[in-house]
């Protein structure tokens, strides 16, 4: 599963974070933080000019209503650098927007280019010394490159410090930004209770139409046939006799598939991968599956897995003008990985009606995520990844 932010990437295998881009992300969400020294700077210039103290407070007052509005969207835009979780808006948002731009004014950007010029200032110095120190003495130059090395040595070391504390401050940005743990906790739980409560429905109509409406509809079938070996061949009600058992086979078909879009049995008997196949061979658009699991998920697992696969092969059929679609799915350090890709034309947008926002809720209370790449022009694919710990 991949990391969301700079602190989860620290903890992964050493040469695994080395080689990834979150020691460049750092360096680059701490780099930026020049641009708040430059909008300091000039602000604080641009006041000096005005000389007159009342002047200067109300310029600097009204330099204030500009800059901090402006701060609070960068530092929303940069942070996604470091933390690729989405944002929520809190309430009381203008006031630890006022908050999170002073800190950021103030304090924080300093701090970042001193911890930028410390850790990689330090060992780049080193790496150089060969080319800035003089090399006549003797030994000079065994000391010089015996420097270079340390300071190769020290890169990793610098990739970590950077990796940090971008990541710590990504968190604070955070903390100031989002609403309180405990609103977001309250938030889960409501949206799990709504879930549980739909799937609990679910259940109640499967059974119902499985053991009222269906029995019925094949009672009716069985009835209407037996009326037709009481009547006489060429008597005129046979047409019609006939004609009604094929109206009600046809509703007992079209009850079924019901049946089975509501919570399909071979999901239940059989699990993900097979239930994936049979939705796949249903859809009018070839679809290529290859999804191979080794032991079976946990029920919330499979069934918000299937029904993310079962809307998207139902947009790709509806929206996406494709030739082709593909399902891949596998088993990760014990995360479900699902991708559905097309070749369709793109341009899905969770706002516009295609159901992927209340899919993308469904996972998130499986404490998974959906992503989406929809390009105009194509192709689409959607990501599922859920933990199935």
């Amino acid at each position: 599963m991949r990391a969301r932010t700079a602190l989860e990437a620290l903890t992964r295998h050493p040469l695994s974070f080395l080689r990834s881009r979150w020691p460049w992300r750092s360096l680059a969400y701490l780099l930026s933080s020049a641009v708040l020294g430059v909008t300091v700077a000039v602000v604080a210039v641009s006041i000096s000019f005005l000389g007159f103290v009342p002047l200067m407070v109300a310029a600097g007052l009204a330099a204030a209503a500009l800059v901090v509005p402006s701060v609070a969207r960068f530092e929303r835009w940069r942070l996604r650098l470091v933390d690729r979780t989405p944002l929520a808006s809190a309430p009381d948002r203008l006031w630890r927007e006022v908050g999170l731009a002073l800190v950021s004014l103030l304090v924080l950007w300093w701090i970042d280019l001193v911890v930028v010029c410390f850790t990689i200032g330090g060992p780049v110095v080193l790496i150089l010394s060969p080319a800035v120190q003089p090399v006549e003495a003797d030994g000079a130059l065994a000391a010089a490159l015996t420097a270079s090395v340390a300071g190769s040595l020290l890169l990793p070391v610098a990739a970590y410090a950077l990796s940090v504390w971008a990541g710590a401050r990504g968190a604070m940005i955070r903390a100031l930004l989002a609403p309180r743990e405990a609103d977001l906790a309250e938030v889960l739980r409501s949206r799990a209770r709504l879930v549980d409560g739909f799937e609990t429905e679910r259940r109640r109509i499967e059974r119902d139409l499985h053991d009222g409406a269906q029995q019925r509809l094949v009672a009716l079938s069985m009835r209407l046939g037996l009326i037709q070996l009481d009547v006489p061949p060429d008597a005129p009600i046979v047409a019609q006799l006939a004609q009604a058992q094929e109206e009600a086979r046809r509703a007992l078909a079209e009850l079924r598939e019901l049946i089975r879009g509501v919570h399909p049995q071979v999901l239940s008997d059989r699990g993900l991968a097979a239930a994936v196949r049979d939705v796949a061979g249903r859809s009018p658009v070839p679809v290529d599956v290859n999804v191979s699991l080794p032991r079976r998920l946990p029920e919330p697992v499979e069934v918000a897995a299937y029904y993310v696969v079962s809307e998207a092969l139902a947009n790709i059929a509806k929206h996406s003008r494709a030739v082709r679609a593909r399902i891949h799915g596998r088993l990760v350090d014990d995360v479900l990985v699902m991708e559905i890709h097309d070749d369709g034309v793109g341009g899905a947008d969770p706002a516009g009606g295609t159901g992927l926002t209340g899919l993308a809720d469904r996972v998130a209370v499986a404490d998974g995520r959906l992503s989406l790449s929809s390009p105009t022009g194509g192709p689409t694919t959607i990501r599922v990844e859920i933990p199935c710990a």
